[in-house]
């Protein structure tokens, strides 16, 4: 399994930002969002190839009660099944909900790719095509929200993509109250000016809110 880094930090975002978390970030990626905040695991995917039981090793240092297996895509990752399964404690699995897998999860963290994620098709045309084609897949939705707990994020970027959000959770029947929306932004400027706004309509339409606090004090290359 290609993995691209192993380390103990806090989560960034969604019901259990803050809580002391070992992150285990797989490397690849079947989507290349144009605002993704860890390009080494999509765009130029680094890391190296390790073992399941070295991961396991590794991880079991820290002591922590709280794993996150996150990417790229964890759900493409080779043996990912056996992984999560040896992974002791509480695991959530950050996706994009585009690819299926029978994996251990204590939290399925989904954030569905929005129209606002496909590249510019001038500049990156077939990565372009791929994403849009696959970055939106609601029976694969639908069958992680049927069996397994969940939380369903949103990077909103303009006030129009919640029209985008109100339509996917329609088709998929997803729980209002396991929804969080977050700004987008790769810098804690952006997400500051666009999470003023943001909040404003989570008051009004009942959403919750979250911060990215790994982009905001890290940058790009660090959390989720």
């Amino acid at each position: 399994m290609k993995i691209a880094e192993i380390f103990y930090s806090v989560q960034g975002e969604g019901t259990l930002v803050g809580v002391p978390s070992v992150f285990v970030r797989t490397s690849g990626c079947n989507l290349r969002c144009v605002w993704c905040d860890t390009p080494y695991t999509s765009w130029s995917p680094e890391g190296d190839e390790r073992s399941i039981q070295s991961i396991i090793e590794q991880v079991d240092q820290y002591s922590a009660e709280h794993v996150v297996v996150t990417g790229g895509e964890p759900m493409i990752a080779p043996g990912i099944e056996e992984l999560t399964r040896r992974l002791k404690g509480h695991i959530t699995i950050e996706t994009a909900g585009t690819v299926d897998a029978d994996v251990r999860c204590d939290l399925m963290s989904i954030s569905p790719k929005l129209a606002n994620s496909t590249p510019r098709e001038r500049e990156n045309g077939r990565w372009a095509a791929q994403h849009d084609r696959l970055r939106y897949r609601p029976a694969v939705l639908r069958s992680l929200l049927r069996r397994y707990a969940y939380q369903l994020k949103f990077v909103i970027a303009d006030s129009a993509d919640l029209d985008e959000v109100r339509n996917i959770l329609g088709e998929i029947g997803a729980n209002r109250s396991r929804v969080i929306l977050m700004p987008e932004g790769t810098d804690a400027l952006t997400l500051s000016e666009r999470g003023r706004w943001l909040i404003e309509i989570c008051k009004q339409q009942g959403f919750r809110f979250s911060p990215r606090l790994h982009v905001d004090l890290w940058g790009k290359r660090r959390g989720v």
